[in-house]
């Protein structure tokens, strides 16, 4: 039984005591600011000992959900009329002590058949490990209530967002892709000691490597996806990739032709933005029937590769059988091909601009409060 996760009648946050019993009343899981096992005044009913959750057991994990049940003796069984569930993010031995930390959530919950589902995304996020532990707890005549032992402390981690939530983030992006304009290379900047290590060490081949973590939290390909990264974006009075990088003064230029065509496949991998006006989309290029294609079937959305609103590729009207490439006009592209490059079939060289390294987005995190890029589940 799936109990929801917020009663649409409580529009805003209530005192601790007012919380836990208005909550309670309309059958709903809800946020709890102290611990559920103590009274207003401090005070617990003492009553006949309640069973306490034995094996405790988590499936059926999205990025915003999951399913609990367990075990308990039938001792006091008949009296147990709620469950209170403390869920808290695991702690990051490495986080900043100084900063805001996140509040332990207390959930509260009518004592419905188990197994239970809880779900929401103003406490849960993708990606993410957690511990929980279980209390049953039987409420009396005069509010209070009496409670079990907590059970055993378990861990478990929230899922990636599913093609579902990325093609709602698809959906999203598709709104202010913008107008399509023509562009004839894929571009890679790094500095010079990246394409000597290519060509002396890598058998002059830029090799894959694992994606970074930066965008969406949620994102399948965040850590797994192997690939390189380009760019196709053009300065839209010249038609031409623009001459400042964030990456470095040299650049790796190839013919759109060489990476895409109609014998590749191409996903939609994420949609975010970093505090900025700018907002970027990642999109996976990938050989048909490669171990990166295999992998994004599974994960991503597909793309029409002659007809969607980032990227195109298709034959040319003048029909002579060329090809022709557009990209969205109104947002920056970041191209991941799932197979390494030999220089040969490009060129390198150096650019005049400037190496604008605010403009990076290594590792880059999300703004999780812009109504544009993000969807309403965890982030």
């Amino acid at each position: 039984m799936e109990v929801p996760a917020m009663a649409h009648s409580i529009t805003g946050p209530l005192s601790p005591c007012e919380g836990m019993m208005k909550d309670l009343s309309l059958d709903a899981l809800q946020l709890c600011e102290r611990d559920a096992s103590k009274s207003q005044d401090g005070t617990i009913s003492e009553l006949e000992e309640l069973p306490v959750p034995q094996n405790i057991n988590i499936s059926n994990i999205t990025c915003d959900s999951f399913r609990i049940c367990w075990d308990m003796e039938a001792r006091g069984k008949e009296r147990i009329t709620h469950y209170f569930i403390d869920l808290n993010k695991k702690e990051n031995k490495n986080s900043n002590k100084f900063k805001h930390k996140d509040v332990p959530t207390k959930l509260v919950a009518k004592a419905v058949p188990l197994p239970m589902t809880v779900r929401g995304h103003w406490f849960l996020s993708p990606r993410t490990e957690y511990t929980v532990a279980v209390q049953t707890a039987s409420k009396q005549t005069d509010g209070d209530y009496a409670i079990s032992d907590w059970s055993e402390i378990i861990e478990f981690c929230t899922a990636d967002y599913s093609p579902v939530h990325l093609y709602q983030l698809m959906q999203k992006a598709e709104v202010i892709a913008g107008r399509m304009l023509r562009f004839s290379v894929f571009y890679r900047n790094q500095n010079k000691e990246y394409f000597d290590n290519a060509r002396e060490m890598q058998e002059n081949r830029m090799l894959q490597a694992v994606k970074d973590n930066s965008g969406s939290h949620g994102s399948p390909i965040s850590g797994k996806l192997e690939g390189i990264y380009f760019s196709c974006n053009t300065e839209f009075n010249t038609g031409k990739p623009p001459q400042d990088s964030p990456y470095g003064r040299h650049r790796f230029e190839v013919q759109a032709v060489t990476l895409l065509s109609p014998g590749s496949n191409l996903y939609f991998g994420d949609f975010y933005c970093m505090y900025t006006a700018y907002h970027y989309v990642i999109l996976v290029l990938a050989p048909k029937g490669s171990a990166g294609d295999e992998f994004c079937k599974q994960r991503l959305p597909a793309l029409d590769i002659a007809d969607n609103r980032f990227l195109t590729c298709k034959q040319d009207e003048k029909g002579d059988g060329s090809l022709v490439f557009h990209h969205a006009q109104d947002v920056i592209l970041e191209v991941i091909y799932t197979e390494h490059v030999d220089l040969a079939v490009g060129t390198v060289a150096e650019i005049s601009g400037h190496q604008l390294m605010s403009m990076s987005t290594v590792n880059a995190k999300k703004d999780p409060s812009c109504k544009t890029c993000n969807i309403s589940v965890g982030r």
